[in-house]
């Protein structure tokens, strides 16, 4: 079997792949740049080759083309990446056809899952339990109308097609006080991601903060009390492949982001078993594999599955095209990945639809 890879060449996702084939006893994959693919160079791929899609994170000549030219560490220009990035899969998932090479996984499915909008809507249609969303919401006044009509005092407000947490805010309200948390900073009339989670406490800047955010489209959810561990916020990061929940993840914060580069931390996976019981457990991960479902045609997705304080009820925030990228994490005891990390186990499943 022979593998095309089109992602980025400063990005983790490829070499970690490649690792994957060595030990398979495979030929390393064949890299095609996004920036040629978005720069609209031709694409040949071999008749029976197999072609992965994957992150075109990490490289800020490919983001320029995506969301046009500026900071890369800007917040916004989501709406035109995602139309660039869906156009860009059209064309791969085309080449590939006409080549006679087998695209593994579905572009319209990787499209779905970067609207936040789009793939709330195909959970909740699935019967997927999800956050409730709040409706039209355009800018901060509108946000706290929905919020007042709603009866919702805390929320988060998630750009419609971001990533990493990018211009995420966390927003609780009350008589006379509003607080949002975001890893945005408010820089005049312009938002910059930053490593660091930060508070805006006065009326203006949370209203500067949203109407900045809100020509890109925003999602915008009920905050949902998360579980604690060990004094710590924390969800889980599982890992489907081939429908299978096959590895998880544990991340904790002290801020209502759990994201590991915004400070969050690995989290006792096993502390968290033990926490559910066998039964919580087992209804996790049938929902992360419901959530999965919904994807039937990508062989792999990451879940970001909320446990609700008390641990007695899940919901899925989020479903990612991309979200294997977990090194040196194993496979769960007992199911087709143990020992094995994400790329091992993909590497695995896709030699075993070839001989099948």
């Amino acid at each position: 079997m022979t593998l095309a890879v089109v992602g980025s060449p400063g990005d983790r996702r490829p070499a970690l792949l490649a690792a994957a084939c060595r030990s398979a006893g495979l030929p390393e994959p064949r890299l095609v740049p996004w920036t040629g693919v978005l720069r609209g160079a031709p694409l040949s791929f071999a008749a029976g080759e197999a072609v992965r899609v994957d992150s075109p994170g990490e490289d800020a000549e490919a983001d320029a083309l995506l969301r046009g030219p500026g900071a890369p560490e800007r917040v916004g220009g989501g709406a035109r990446w995602h139309r660039t990035f869906t156009a860009a899969l059209r064309r791969v998932s085309a080449a590939a056809s006409a080549s006679g090479a087998r695209l593994l996984g579905d572009v319209e499915e990787i499209a779905v899952m970067f609207d936040k909008r789009l793939t709330h809507a195909r959970l909740l249609c699935a019967g997927v339990p999800v956050p409730p969303a709040l409706p039209e919401v355009d800018g901060y006044a509108s946000l706290r109308a929905r919020m007042t009509e709603a009866g919702e005092r805390r929320v988060f407000v998630k750009p419609a097609h971001g990533s990493s947490a990018s211009g995420v805010v966390a927003l609780q309200t009350a008589p006379g006080r509003v607080r949002a948390v975001t890893s945005a900073l408010l820089e005049g009339d312009r938002l910059v991601n930053s490593l660091r989670v930060r508070s805006y406490e006065t009326e203006a800047e949370v209203a500067a903060l949203i109407d900045l955010l809100a020509p890109d489209g925003l999602h915008v959810e009920r905050w949902l009390p998360k579980a604690t561990i060990g004094g710590r916020v924390f969800d889980l990061r599982v890992v489907v492949i081939g429908g299978e929940p096959t590895h998880a993840v544990v991340r904790t914060s002290r801020t209502p982001m759990t994201n590991l580069h915004l400070g969050g931390a690995r989290g006792d996976l096993g502390a968290v078993r033990r926490a559910l019981g066998e039964d919580g457990w087992n209804r996790a991960l049938g929902v992360c594999a419901r959530a999965a479902a919904c994807f039937p045609g990508s062989p792999m997705v990451g879940v970001d599955l909320l446990a609700g304080f008390g641990l007695k009820r899940f919901a899925v925030c989020e479903v990612n095209a991309f979200g294997d990228l977990l090194p040196g994490l194993t496979g769960l005891p007992g199911t087709s990945a143990e020992g094995l990390d994400t790329y091992g186990a993909q590497v695995r499943a896709v030699l075993s639809a070839c001989t099948t």
